[in-house]
């Protein structure tokens, strides 16, 4: 099993990529840690998608508080509106992630009296990051009022960094009809957030740390979420777990404090993307090609949309070079050229376009290392290409089916590092699930975890996982960590 980016000293491809500054206990999922989180909300920026806390009226503690989330980014790079990315936002105090891929606090009192950047940056979309943030300007040493960790780890390295004054008050804690906590975006309502959010806290009146909210696991050494049992959410704090669908604004603290609004929010945007079972999604760090060759990704990291007359591409986050794995993808708009498949990008180097074994519309055909040959059925807009995958055979198979009918084996006649075009590369290198478009393409893909298409069977795998139009082959199962964990 290749897990993309499981340990900084899997440098061959990861450094391909160049993630910078990279947390080692990233959590990119796990096995069963004793507290499992079942849901996260997909927040989209095109979208404007954000929730407004609670609306009372009851004003709470403006200099203690803390925030305790997880995220996964999937949009990087953001110069928009304000060229950041808002994560939560009480009226001008608040946390960002800028251009830069940093974060970026932003506390207001009378004036900026707190401000800081960090060294660090936030690239990693293979992985969720545990952010705490505690403000407590009772602390008589400036460097106490402001605490900030990152997967457990407390970060002391800013390129920035202004602690704010002694008993400072800030937005925090004023009546939220006046100044309401945003999450996914900023009370000016043009720096939205795109990313998938689980397990948020805020705690009013109360200071606490990273490890109130999480721990290392004693095996892997990655940072995991446990469960808060400590209460202080003051007057007018809160904690969204997204469990219920038909209200994910529910404040599960015990306190009452549902969210006021969920601007652009459905049922549709719960996900089962969680820190404890991490699934695939699309990579906007391509290896090969340069940024104009990146298909632009939306919809948490599953829809890919080419407009232009030029080859574009987008590959999976996860990899694999064992296991027998299942996923979907809804050819949404057909146009010029349509492939979908499998690709290994640290591999093929000279063309990153149609290398890889792949499904091509048009032809119809299948397109291998720069060999083409007639493959299966023509499809068109609408139709939904699954793509079963078996890294235990050798060579590898991966049947293909049109909307649950097969098209057949796609590796037929392939063998490993053969002579000629007509060859698989090692299974050892990972093989990665890709989708290609030249011209007006549209792509969604369905890992198992979030899909922006409609799913009207919501099949899973034989462990349960995943959530698919089709259910998948017996044996098959979604590329998600608890599955890679145990299978890959």
């Amino acid at each position: 099993m290749v897990l993309f980016g499981k340990r900084l000293a899997e440098a061959k491809i990861w450094l391909r990529l160049n993630m910078e500054t990279l947390q080692r206990t990233a959590n990119r999922g796990s096995v069963s840690t004793g507290y499992d989180i079942d849901n996260s909300l997909k927040l989209e920026r095109a979208n404007s998608e954000a929730i407004a806390a609670t609306n009372s009226s009851q004003s709470g503690n403006r200099k203690t508080w803390t925030f305790s989330t997880w995220i996964k980014r999937t949009e990087i790079s953001y110069n928009g509106a304000f060229g950041v990315n808002a994560l939560f936002y009480a009226a001008s105090s608040g946390m960002q992630i800028n251009s830069s891929d940093k974060l970026v606090i932003k506390l207001y009192a009378s004036g900026l009296t707190g401000s800081f950047t960090t060294s660090q940056v936030f690239r990693d979309t293979s992985a969720w990051y545990h952010i705490v943030l505690t403000v407590d300007t009772t602390e008589s040493t400036a460097s106490n009022r402001v605490k900030l960790w990152v997967n457990g780890q407390q970060v002391t390295d800013f390129d920035t960094e202004t602690y704010p004054n002694l008993n400072d008050e800030f937005n925090f804690g004023e009546a939220q009809s006046a100044a309401p906590i945003r999450i996914g975006n900023a009370y000016w309502g043009s720096s939205p957030f795109s990313a998938y959010i689980a397990e948020t806290h805020y705690l009013n009146g109360t200071a606490k740390q990273a490890s109130d909210f999480g721990e290392y696991d004693a095996d892997s050494g990655i940072w995991i979420p446990k469960e808060y049992t400590d209460g202080g959410y003051g007057d007018i704090g809160f904690y969204y777990k997204f469990d219920n669908a038909s209200s994910l604004g529910e404040d599960s603290s015990g306190e009452g404090h549902d969210a006021s609004a969920l601007s652009n929010i459905t049922a549709a945007d719960q996900s089962t993307d969680t820190p404890t079972n991490n699934f695939a999604t699309l990579n906007p760090l391509m290896a090969n090609a340069g940024p104009a060759n990146y298909l632009p990704i939306s919809e948490g990291g599953t829809k890919a949309v080419n407009t232009d007359a030029a080859y574009k591409i987008a590959n999976s986050t996860f990899g694999v070079t064992s296991g027998k794995w299942y996923w979907e993808v809804k050819a949404t708009d057909v146009n010029g050229v349509t492939a979908i498949g499998v690709t290994m990008p640290n591999y093929w180097d000279a063309d990153y376009t149609l290398q890889g074994c792949i499904y091509y519309a048009q032809g119809p055909q299948r397109y291998n290392n720069a060999s083409a040959s007639s493959f299966g059925a023509t499809y068109t807009d609408g139709d939904i290409i699954s793509f079963a995958l078996d890294m235990n055979a050798t060579p590898p198979t991966m049947t293909v089916y049109k909307n649950n009918s097969s098209q057949g084996d796609i590796f037929s006649g392939l063998s490993i590092n053969g002579a000629g075009a007509a060859f698989l590369p090692p299974k050892e290198n990972g093989y990665f699930p890709k989708v290609v478009g030249y011209n007006a393409n549209t792509f969604e893909c369905n890992f198992g975890g979030y899909t922006s298409f409609s799913i009207s069977s919501a099949a899973s795998d034989e462990n349960g996982y995943g959530t698919f139009e089709y259910a998948p082959p017996s044996g098959y199962y979604a590329l998600c960590s608890r599955n890679l964990s145990e299978l890959g």
